[in-house]
């Protein structure tokens, strides 16, 4: 199973990185859920993006690539083998700085992986 760190993690039911962290757990993936909003999803408190997990494999991204730049330290910091870039997240920039870093930008939408057995 792949760990996965949710940026955007929200608790409203509306949002695909709620859905996402739902499918997750129900799949067996442990996460850990980053955002900005207080509150809990799929049973895992969202915390602030301050304590760096080193045992991330998957980050998947559901901020736009306005707001990502606040979390490239965060993200370069946790070392995961690969950050999902889920539609309307997609940053040349972030993906120059992983690639660079020895991390796979992966442009999909972790439902549809998940959905399909590719995850």
């Amino acid at each position: 199973m792949k760990k996965t760190l949710i940026i955007g993690a929200a608790p409203n039911p509306e949002r695909y990185a709620y859905r996402a962290a739902h499918m997750l757990t129900a799949k067996g993936h442990d996460i850990v859920n980053v955002g900005i909003k207080k509150g809990e999803v799929a049973g895992v408190a969202i915390e602030k993006p301050g304590q760096v997990h080193h045992d991330i494999d998957t980050v998947t991204l559901y901020i736009g690539p306005h707001l990502q730049n606040q979390y490239y330290d965060y993200i370069l910091d946790t070392k995961p083998a690969r950050v999902i870039f889920n539609p309307g997240t997609e940053n040349p920039e972030l993906e120059s700085l992983l690639k660079a870093n020895g991390i796979e930008p992966v442009e999909a939408c972790t439902l549809v992986l998940l959905s399909i057995g590719q995850y």
